[in-house]
């Protein structure tokens, strides 16, 4: 429990927090707990919410304005120096408009700079194509020493910015705007940065989702179930970089048929990342990648464009009876597969 600006939380509160006020109290936790942590941004304290460890550390945050390539220069001077800076600002502004900041002045050094994107995926829909980041993941996890985290929820949000602290290196956490409904009820699951999660077992077939999607896959598998009485594995892969290589070939090997969802365009992101692994294997499986397709994402709320794009419960229980219905080679024998 923390005291932050007045007021009294658990993380416990998630239910009726967004992502990014999560990670604005747990920044302040962390704040009372090391000295060297400071607060960056490019005047967008309110909207992602670093603005709450403005308030309690004034001295140790600071506003470069609407510059974003010098947010990142001056976060790696922070950096050089010995502090631990925490970057805030949108996701499409520091995957985009400081790609050449972020990728020279930090990932090239290896700086211990941690970087809180928000407004991830199409969280933002109603905003358009400029502040949508549907190409974040698939920069990010191009640059060399770069850490790469999508969390599922407040819950998880929390446990990744607590994890990110003694992470050597860049890490980028991609959150979304607000309003993500929670899928854990406690911290106590078995969170690593680069170890998937187990949501739920299944021998029939993967479901490999991280962000929003791993709600809207386990409610979907708990339907399969009960509906058409299949055995659905839901991992939640939250660290797209490092990837957990070994839970992905297990789910290769123990159930034959893969579908990756993510708020992200098929290009570059969880999907790539995971058929890279299948591939690298030699291993055959039916495998299939959902997310947004290669075109600029429609306007409108992020419900609505969850269910158009088939990132919600409905669509992913449609596309998981059509990946059922394939015919494909499924015997023991690997020899002709390599």
């Amino acid at each position: 429990m923390s005291e932050v600006t007045g007021t009294t939380w658990t993380v416990y509160d998630a239910n009726s927090m967004t992502q990014a006020e999560v990670y604005g109290h747990v920044l302040c936790d962390i704040g009372e707990e090391r000295d060297d942590v400071v607060g960056l941004t490019a005047d967008l304290a309110k909207s992602t919410k670093i603005g709450l460890f403005g308030e309690k550390f004034p001295e140790r945050f600071f506003n470069v304005g609407i510059a974003e390539q010098n947010l990142f220069g001056v976060a790696s001077g922070m950096a050089l120096s010995g502090l631990t800076p925490f970057v805030s600002t949108m996701a499409a502004f520091a995957s985009m408009r400081a790609c050449e900041q972020v990728r020279t002045d930090i990932c090239y050094q290896n700086l211990n700079c941690k970087i809180i994107a928000t407004h991830g995926g199409i969280s933002f829909g109603t905003a358009g194509s400029t502040h949508n980041a549907q190409e974040d993941v698939a920069i990010m996890r191009s640059f060399p020493n770069m850490t790469v985290i999508i969390p599922a929820d407040g819950i998880e949000t929390a446990n990744a910015v607590r994890a990110c602290v003694d992470w050597d290196g860049p890490v980028y956490i991609r959150v979304g705007r607000g309003f993500e409904p929670t899928w854990y009820d406690s911290e106590e699951y078995g969170f690593q940065i680069g170890k998937a999660v187990t949501v739920s077992e299944g021998t029939d077939i993967t479901l490999i989702c991280c962000g929003v999607t791993v709600l809207q896959a386990a409610e979907a598998a708990k339907a399969l179930k009960a509906e058409d009485g299949l055995s659905v594995r839901v991992l939640n892969l939250h660290t797209i970089k490092p990837l957990d290589e070994e839970a992905v070939l297990r789910a290769v090997q123990e159930t034959r048929r893969i579908i990756t969802f993510e708020e992200h365009t098929v290009h570059g992101g969880l999907g790539s990342a995971v058929a890279d692994v299948i591939a690298a294997s030699g291993k055959g499986c039916a495998f299939e990648k959902v997310g947004l397709p290669d075109a600029f994402s429609l306007v409108g709320y992020p419900e609505d464009l969850y269910a158009h794009y088939k990132l919600d419960t409905n669509g992913i229980i449609e596309k998981v009876r059509e990946v059922m219905g394939r015919d494909f080679e499924e015997d023991e024998d690997w020899e002709d597969e390599v």
